[in-house]
């Protein structure tokens, strides 16, 4: 990670596919080709978990398993698991955007056929593989695959309104299909084999995949559910205190999020086992993990499950260090980006720096004010990754069309540029800061507004449905962008 790189960040949601979202084939494939193409040697996912409510990539069912709607329909015929015919009976899906709930029906029907015909025809060299994986995995699978086959027969309700009389953190294995656990361990089978397919296809082109690890998980999780003592639950599985931030210049009330806080006494006691296991299956499944909230690793805002605002809570320390060193211990170096945006005080700078982890820089947030906001290129430090902007914001064209004529003066005279190709003044300013890492999102490269933004953080619905088309993948824009990448020594 010495060496200066860059990238784009685009989730696997936005890629083009033939089934009405990004797939683990040859949308893939073709999105690697195109980075290859343009000289970038990384690639930013968000979470690879299968979303719930709000279809959001950072509130998954578990945070080891990967999203079965990603799974490449097409490969399962090369499978021998189903024929072409099925696949003609696909609904008309929208180009532009992920219609979650038809993508959910649509592929549970195809992958439904895909383990009839598995188990039907007991293909040899598959039942080998798919063995293998559930006793490699098992220190997560079975637990997620019963969770997912009890959410199935609750008609999809969260585990804690479940109607499994007085244990409701546990379901009786009696009542549970066990086809459909098989099910369930089979789509993960599946999505882990092109997965790792596509890894080694992109690090074959000598591109490294930047994963996302949120710090929280969603409450209606397999690990919630499995381990209910390593989080702060009462005796009937209820949440007695939730994450979320405090009020500041955004929100007169903070935010909260909702996410069970962990309990990290619980959590020591057992030489943090649960939290080596997430980093060490997510070092297989990617080459860079960038920690979303990496704040909470110092403190966490605990906030009482009864609150209706973030207002009255407080801050709750946290043995990070403590984590981070038996890490260490564990693996050696990680490969880590700390996301340390917000308010972040001198303890989180602290902790970032005594295990040296890079920081993220958007340049979006730079302008506005003074000289000395840390956001502007001229302070940042080597060990950072530069930014145009994020999920969670405004395209840069979107955003530069809204600021206020003092900051849009600012930014014109810092990039000394007009502003009619601003996406491109903002990435040429990237990729030549002194970031080791420069990483780009797919919308500011297309010069995209507004609609294509990803996430409006604070709002349920109607996220993360973004998508570009093949025919966006032009040979100008990679030759574009490889010739700054080449210009800024990034290559």
């Amino acid at each position: 990670m010495k060496n200066r790189k860059s990238g784009v960040l685009a989730h696997l949601s936005s890629l083009p596919g033939n089934y009405g979202i990004g797939s683990l084939g040859k949308p893939a494939k073709n999105f690697i080709d195109f980075l290859h193409s343009a000289g970038q040697s990384l690639w930013q996912i968000m979470p690879l978990g299968p979303t719930g409510y709000g279809d959001s990539p950072y509130a998954c069912f578990s945070a080891f398993a990967g999203n079965p709607n990603f799974i490449c329909l097409d490969e399962l015929k090369n499978y021998n698991l189903i024929s072409g015919a099925v696949l003609k009976k696909s609904p008309k899906f929208p180009n532009k955007k992920v219609d979650y709930a038809a993508v959910t029906n649509f592929h549970n029907s195809i992958l439904e056929t895909a383990f009839n015909n598995f188990i039907n025809k007991k293909i040899k060299t598959l039942s080998d593989e798919f063995n293998n994986f559930k006793i490699n995995q098992n220190f997560w699978l079975d637990d997620f695959a019963r969770f997912m086959a009890c959410k199935k027969i609750n008609a999809q309700r969260a585990w804690i309104d479940w109607s499994n009389g007085k244990n409701k953190l546990k379901f009786p294995k009696g009542k549970i299909n066990e086809l459909d656990v098989e099910f369930f361990k089979f789509s993960q089978f599946i999505f882990y084999k092109q997965w790792f397919n596509i890894k080694k296809y992109a690090n074959d082109k000598n591109i490294k995949i930047i994963g996302d690890m949120p710090i929280f998980v969603a409450y209606d999780s397999a690990d919630v559910w499995a381990k209910p003592k390593l989080f702060q639950l009462d005796n009937k599985g209820k949440m007695t205190h939730v994450a979320g931030v405090p009020p500041d210049y955004f929100s007169k009330t903070g935010q909260l999020w909702g996410n069970p806080l962990y309990n990290w006494k619980e959590c020591e006691k057992n030489n943090f086992n649960w939290w080596i296991d997430r980093f060490n299956w997510m070092n297989n499944v990617v080459d860079i993990i960038r920690i979303d909230h990496f704040r909470g690793f110092c403190a966490c805002w605990s906030v009482p499950a009864n609150h209706s605002t973030a207002e009255k809570g407080k801050w709750e320390k946290v043995p990070g260090e403590k984590l981070f060193h038996t890490l260490k211990s564990q693996f050696g170096e990680l490969p880590l980006i700390a996301e340390d945006l917000g308010e972040i005080t001198d303890d989180v700078i602290k902790l970032r720096d005594k295990f040296n982890l890079p920081g993220m820089k958007i340049l979006q947030f730079g302008f506005g004010g003074d000289a000395k906001n840390s956001f502007l290129p001229h302070n940042y430090v080597k060990n950072c990754v530069a930014y145009t902007g994020s999920h969670d914001n405004d395209t840069v064209v979107g955003w530069f069309s809204e600021l206020d004529l003092k900051t849009k003066n600012h930014v014109l005279n810092y990039l000394n540029c007009n502003g009619i190709n601003i996406a491109w003044d903002m990435i040429r300013t990237a990729l030549s800061s002194v970031a080791d890492m420069a990483i780009i999102p797919m919308q500011d490269i297309l010069e995209l507004d507004n609609k294509a933004r990803m996430n409006f953080p604070g709002t349920a619905q109607g996220n993360w449905q973004w998508r570009f088309k093949n025919t966006d993948l032009k040979e100008n824009i990679a030759l574009k962008l490889k010739s700054l990448t080449e210009l800024y020594g990034r290559i």
